[in-house]
């Protein structure tokens, strides 16, 4: 029995008395992966999480150990054979780096770690994770790029199919893929699919970086005989992008590169590559395959086993090997796009056309799965739409050149036949079948939704159901635009990776999903792109119409090369991502520099406040069109100031002193130029005034003038917002910053145009590119430029995280955080949750009667300071305690409107009284 007892406490089905007690270890993650497969990474970055008990409070880390071993077993008997960190006194939980011996490609390591809390005891080692090194470098590819042999039709380019076949005579201990191509590819061994990714390698600015991937197949494989085979498509590589019917960038030939590495239990080793042994054929199933134009599917095509051993191949001709780059090859560390969410018709109609409409409820990316019966031959035809018109008609003329349309030909086998296409994708709501053999039934249509596969960590709830379906869409316009890059649009003939939408987006994308790896692979592609005279391109990767000697940068666009690194080390802790950018960081304002007069940057092409409200015609003599300058100048001042912040991070001195005079400056010289002596701005509009006051352009004695008139200026639009790409984001942030809540949740709670809830009144499930792309009267604004999922304007997400539920970053990573809710619009509740790099954090306020109850989760080894709102100290409550008498917090003096605890990890429950009417006074001045 003492024996059983023991066995079930050390696999944790049973505790000791004093486990609740004790601090755990979880949530290993190597590279923000958990257990990632094929790392190039020569210092890989460990982080991990604690784990308390709920009602232990301070919890932290004040030392840890990481051992690495080559083997489970290893770690397990306390033999760390590759490295052992030693315990190492720090509260450092995220991105430690291995300092061990070098790491061998194709090795998998095994660590573990164990860590010493606050009161000096020591957790127990965590469980065992791994990561298994992949290729290191170019040149350990033994692999040809290989493609087919034969002549390709230029025009409708059928999927090239590519085969092997091999024989393993001794027995696997572990087998790993590694694959890339020249366009996008499908791989099975043995018949069976490899991975679960699609669009794979994504997109990448090829020709200087291009993406491979790394599967774990040893259970695909058998002793024997053994075949792989591959299907490529055109993608992004060679096939239609971006507008203008632009097509084979980077190349005009399909290729593969193919290399399996088979680790055998005596300690040998062997390699299958691509190389010209390898047979193809130009007879698969897929006939046409396009990114922008859909795909056509011919079942009838199908080559029974052709990826299996003993395959027939006659009439397959020899791949044709190509002396292509692999200089440029680097091991995937983003997440890949994957299946997610799938949606049934939830709507049946017939257009005033006759045309049979599917409605899937929600505007979306991805495909359409459908089952079908008939004879071989028989068509289905399936066209995709975000909105139908005022009629009920089906609309397509916003998506310009593209065509949203799968086809596919029956099989005939005389039952159901499930379809799907490969390599492309949709940005629809709406099905249109335009094909069909029989009666076709709502049950036998599903949409599925494909998106990048970052981990959703953020969620923002509250009592007003309008904000709810706003939150909503906001979360699926980043699901439907984070395709490997960060797109602005999904459906038309776009879909580019536009800077300026990444910029003004990236912190809110942070809240809803942890975007670290996402954003730090296409920021790499950024500073490949970038001129050698420091533009920074408007789409990234970079498109032809950007491209060549003279590239030029724009305000708000380009900074994306600031700003973001910026976010990724605040709101992660991804300090590396910091020092990579930082060349490219200085690169762009350097690029500002070269082209400033006077220290003001008024000189080149501008956006301006991309799709700011504009009146024709207004007798009032307002204007919303700000002047590109004044806002370049703003934008100059951010990315110094945010270059001037990473300096003093990464400890470049020097630097320091450079920026700080450049910064003063770029702000003297504004003041000069757009700012007359009593504060008033030459343009006289929102995002002037947002501008101003959110990058700190103003001197500190001018700034309650200029919120005052930000203030009057939307009062003067009956409460509307005018502001567009630009100025939109930090609009609510600056009037709450400026003692102005009440204005910003007008703003917020407007229901007519222009606002972030009108789109939602008119039905929209996704964030509009347009105030207007759908006029009152349900009209369309022009087609030439109407995408109905374009997520820049749902930045408002941050101000709902961080103002409305009060939940903001403080230290990096969250290690530090505040929670600080303005209170208004008549919300009687608002939640913020959040997985941060630490664990669960989490703010929630509610109202009843004169009554208020926030709630805070702190995750162990962090601390925040919260802010409760009351006018009334002396009647907050924690835990139904007086505060001196809660454990694990300290009050301070109360300062407007708020009485500040510092907490530290633990769940807090604070009551106080609360009269609505002192809402206003919650946001100082």
């Amino acid at each position: 029995m003492k024996k059983l007892l023991f066995l079930l406490l050390a696999v944790g089905l049973l505790r000791s008395p004093g486990a609740l007690a004790q601090v755990r270890v979880q949530h290993l993650r190597c590279e923000n992966l958990a257990d990632p497969i094929g790392l190039d990474v020569a210092r890989p970055r460990f982080s991990w999480q604690l784990l308390a008990a709920k009602d232990r409070r301070g919890v932290r880390q004040t030392a840890y150990e990481v051992r690495v071993a080559t083997s489970a077993a290893g770690l397990a008997q306390g033999k760390a054979a590759v490295w052992n960190s030693g315990k190492v006194a720090s509260d450092s939980s995220v991105n430690v780096t291995y300092a061990g011996p070098a790491l061998q490609l194709n090795r998998r390591y095994y660590w573990q770690v164990r860590a010493w809390d606050e009161a000096g005891k020591p957790s127990a080692w965590s469980a065992p994770a791994f990561w298994q090194v992949g290729l290191l470098a170019p040149a350990n590819w033994q692999a040809a790029w290989i493609g087919p042999g034969y002549t390709e039709d230029s025009v409708r380019r059928p999927s090239p199919l590519l085969r092997k076949e091999f024989k393993i005579s001794k027995k696997i201990t572990s087998a790993t893929a590694y694959i890339t191509a020249h366009g996008l590819y499908e791989a099975q061994i043995n018949g069976r699919r490899v991975g679960d990714a699609y669009l794979t390698p994504g997109w990448t600015s090829y020709n200087k970086r291009l993406a491979y991937q790394a599967y774990d197949v040893t259970s695909l494989l058998k002793t024997g005989a053994n075949a792989v085979g591959t299907t490529l498509a055109s993608g992004w590589y060679r096939g239609f992008i971006g507008f203008d019917r632009t097509h084979n960038i980077y190349g005009r030939d399909a290729a593969l590169l193919f290399q399996l590495h088979l680790a055998y239990s005596d300690g040998t080793s062997e390699e299958v590559v691509s190389d010209g042994s390898w047979q193809t054929s130009s007879e698969g199933p897929i006939r046409f395959a396009e990114l922008q134009r859909g795909e056509t599917y011919d079942a009838r095509l199908e080559k029974t086993g052709w990826a299996q051993p003993g395959y027939d191949a006659r009439g397959w001709t020899p791949a044709r090997v190509q002396n292509y780059a692999k200089a440029n090859l680097f091991a995937s560390f983003n997440e890949p796009i994957r299946a997610h969410e799938t949606f049934k018709v939830v709507k049946v109609t017939k257009s005033p056309k006759g045309e049979t409409i599917l409605d899937f409820g929600q505007n979306l990316v991805g495909w359409v799965r459908v089952k079908a019966r008939g004879k071989a031959g028989d068509k289905v035809t399936l066209s995709h739409s975000e909105v139908l018109d005022k009629r009920g008609n089906f609309y397509l003329a916003n998506l310009r050149s593209a065509s949203a349309e799968d086809t596919y030909y029956l099989r005939g086998t005389g039952q159901d036949e499930a379809l799907e296409p490969h390599f492309t994708f949709h940005g629809f709501r709406y099905l249109r079948i335009d094909a069909y053999p029989g009666a076709p039934k709502p049950e036998d249509f599903t949409a599925v939704a494909l998106y990048s596969d970052m981990p959703a960590t953020g969620s923002f709830s509250c009592s007003d159901p309008l904000i709810n379906q706003l939150q909503s869409n906001i979360q699926w316009g980043q699901k439907g635009n984070f395709l490997d890059v960060p797109t602005d649009c999904p459906q038309r003939d776009e879909r580019l990776g536009w800077t300026g939408d990444a910029e003004v987006f990236s912190s809110t994308a942070a809240f809803n999903r942890n975007t670290n790896s996402f954003f730090a692979k296409w920021l790499r592609d950024l500073a490949a792109d970038q001129g050698p005279n420091g533009a920074v391109p408007f789409v990234v990767p970079t498109m032809p119409f950007t491209q060549g000697k003279d590239l030029v940068g724009a305000a708000g666009w380009s900074d994306a090369a600031t700003v973001i690194p910026w976010d990724l080390y605040t709101l992660f802790g991804d300090r590396r991502t910091l020092a990579v950018q930082y060349s490219s960081m200085q690169a762009w304002v350097k690029y500002i520099q070269d082209r400033s007069r006077n220290d003001l940057w008024d000189t080149g092409f501008q956006f301006g406040d991309w799709l700011a409200y504009d009146l024709d015609d207004d007798n009032a003599g307002r204007s919303a069109v700000t002047s590109h300058a004044l806002i370049a100048q703003c934008f100059w001042a951010h990315s110094t100031q945010i270059l001037l912040d990473a300096a003093t991070v990464l400890g470049k001195t020097a630097d320091v002193a450079t920026y700080t005079a450049l910064l003063q400056r770029i702000k003297a010289a504004y003041l000069r130029e757009y700012v007359t002596p009593g504060g008033a701005l030459m343009s006289n509009t929102q995002t002037a005034y947002v501008l101003a006051l959110h990058f700190d352009m103003l001197p500190e004695n001018l700034r309650a003038q200029a919120a005052d008139r930000l203030a009057l200026n939307v009062a003067d639009y009956d409460n509307h917002l005018t502001t567009g790409f630009l100025g939109t984001p930090y609009l609510c942030q600056v009037l709450s910053r400026f003692g102005h809540a009440d204005v910003a949740y007008k703003l917020l709670l407007q229901k007519t145009y222009p606002s972030w809830l009108y789109p939602v009144t008119m039905g929209a499930t996704t964030v509009w590119e347009r105030w207007n792309s759908m006029r009152p009267d349900s009209t369309f604004a022009p087609p030439s430029m109407t995408s109905f999922n374009h997520y820049a304007y749902g930045a408002i997400g941050h101000w709902l995280y961080t103002t409305v539920a009060g939940l903001n970053v403080g230290a990096p990573g969250y290690h530090t955080f505040t929670v600080r809710p303005q209170l208004g619009g008549g919300f009687t509740q608002a939640t913020a949750a959040l997985e941060t790099t630490y664990g669960s954090a989490r703010a929630h306020w509610q109202t009843s009667g004169d009554q208020l109850a926030l709630d805070v989760t702190v995750p162990p080894n962090s601390t925040a300071t919260v802010y409760v709102p009351t006018t009334s100290p002396g009647s907050v409550r924690e835990g139904n305690r007086r505060l001196e008498g809660s454990k694990g917090l300290q009050a301070g003096p109360a300062q407007d409107g708020y009485l500040p605890v510092q907490v530290g990890s633990g769940q807090y429950h604070f009551t106080t009284a609360w009269a609505p009417k002192a809402t206003a006074a919650l946001a100082p001045r």
